[in-house]
């Protein structure tokens, strides 16, 4: 039987982090210019390389960073650099300049997939969880339902803010790129910041 407690909480959990409102600006940035083929295919791909990093961690994400010796701090550092490069091409325009075959593979997965979607806190809080289920089918039943569900929802909101484009023009299009750059910058420093913090109390 289906732990609702437990699926509502691990999807509320994933909705607060993954932030699928909070997605739109950096997905309209990067594909605003493309065709609406090339911008529903985005739209599908980017949750479906989220869901696959997530399921990874799900399943085996303990046992990864253990084998490796990573530690969450390590991942959030890593993700708020990546996280950081985006937003200085955003913010300087430079993202314009990469070819067009090139891009439409890289938006799907990076930044769009990962770190934006599948990053730090999303596979740290999937691990937790799966790691409280203690062995139980309920549990892992619940946990893997709400990936599905945050995941669908992710699409549903990337496939229909497209609609976003033809009120904004090219020059909102712009103006929106800048904002992202921005609010990646943002959330890069405090990712940043959860790391050092998080090697300082571990240390």
């Amino acid at each position: 039987m289906l732990d609702t407690t437990l699926y509502l909480t691990v999807f509320i959990t994933l909705f607060v982090i993954m932030d699928p409102p909070g997605v739109i600006p950096v997905f309209l940035s990067l594909v605003g210019r493309k065709s609406r083929e090339d911008r529903n295919r985005a739209a599908w791909q980017a949750p479906a390389v989220s869901l696959a990093v997530i399921s990874v961690f799900a399943v085996g994400g303990q046992a990864i960073l253990s084998y490796l010796h990573i530690g969450i701090p390590a991942l959030q550092g890593a993700g708020g650099l990546l996280l950081l490069l985006i937003a200085l091409e955003l913010l300087t325009g430079k993202s314009s300049n990469r070819p067009e075959g090139a891009d439409d593979v890289n938006v799907a997965l990076v930044p769009l997939g990962t770190p934006m979607m599948a990053g730090p806190g999303a596979i740290a809080a999937v691990i937790v969880f799966v790691a409280q289920a203690n062995g139980e089918a309920a549990s892992y039943l619940a946990i893997a339902l709400a990936i599905l569900s945050i995941h669908f929802v992710l699409f549903i909101v990337l496939r229909f803010s497209t609609v976003l484009i033809r009120v904004l023009g090219v020059g909102g299009i712009s103006l929106l790129a800048r904002i992202a750059g921005l609010l990646l910058a943002a959330i890069a420093v405090q990712l940043i910041a959860e790391s050092v913090r998080g090697f300082i109390v571990g240390a």
